[in-house]
């Protein structure tokens, strides 16, 4: 069993690519958790450390048309596999019957991206020894300031399996990833030239006004610091009010 805190210590102050690399080289059953623009740097990165690419992406049923194409120029451009994940029809159908299409304005998002995000993230977290996603912690002001570069997941280990997770970003800020994407010539979500930034499904996505913080245009109707769809539910652990 790795001694993770040990390893959060060694890789602290290392670069991205350090991080990726060393995460490659510790775990051969590793995934790259595929959204946004901070996961394509992760994948431009990667792809060029190893031949074992394993990168996989939720689809909602809800998202933009343009993170559609999106997710299709990345797989095109770096001539790799995407799997992905769809949430359970008949969870999906049972409570869009309930409660109708858009329920999460009035009771939250949490039972939405449950059904959606969480419950097929935790089937396929199930599958593999470890992850990579592209959390920075200057992302969300109330949930993501203490994210470390490595980590046992506290959302989804159990009492039979510990997952570790790596987030090789969590230094960066906004602008380095960018910074990168121009460098590199990487693809993006053209909904970036349009004033998103932090980009999830279509009916709780919005574009930020100047001045803003990214994740103002997540859930705006819901409270600043609990801006969470439960894929790093263990943000939100020790956290209050």
């Amino acid at each position: 069993m790795t001694d993770i805190e040990t390893l959060r210590a060694e890789l602290d102050g290392q670069s991205p690519r350090a991080i990726l690399k060393e995460a490659l080289a510790r775990y051969d059953n590793i995934a790259i958790s595929f959204s946004g623009a901070e996961d394509v740097v992760l994948i431009e990165m990667a792809h060029k450390l190893t031949d074992n690419l394993q990168v996989f992406t939720l689809d909602t049923g809800r998202l933009h048309p343009e993170t559609y194409e999106f997710i299709e120029r990345v797989r095109k451009h770096y001539g790799i596999e995407i799997e992905v994940l769809f949430p359970d029809a008949v969870e999906v159908q049972d409570m869009v019957n309930r409660k109708g299409l858009f329920s999460f304005y009035e009771d939250g998002h949490s039972e939405c991206c449950g059904i959606r995000k969480v419950n097929p993230l935790r089937k396929k977290l199930a599958t593999v020894d470890a992850w990579i996603t592209g959390q920075r912690r200057d992302q969300s002001p109330g949930t993501r300031n203490d994210v470390p570069v490595v980590q046992v997941d506290p959302a989804f280990s159990s009492d039979n399996k510990t997952l570790v997770k790596f987030n090789p970003l969590a230094n960066w800020s906004s602008k380095e990833v960018w910074d990168y994407i121009r460098m590199s010539e990487a693809p993006y979500n053209t909904l970036h030239e349009k004033g998103f930034v932090s980009i999830g499904c279509q009916p709780c996505t919005r574009p930020v006004l100047p001045g803003q913080h990214e994740r103002e245009g997540r859930w705006w109707w819901e409270e600043a610091t609990h801006k969470e769809c439960g894929l790093h539910a263990g943000n939100l652990i020790g956290k209050s009010g």
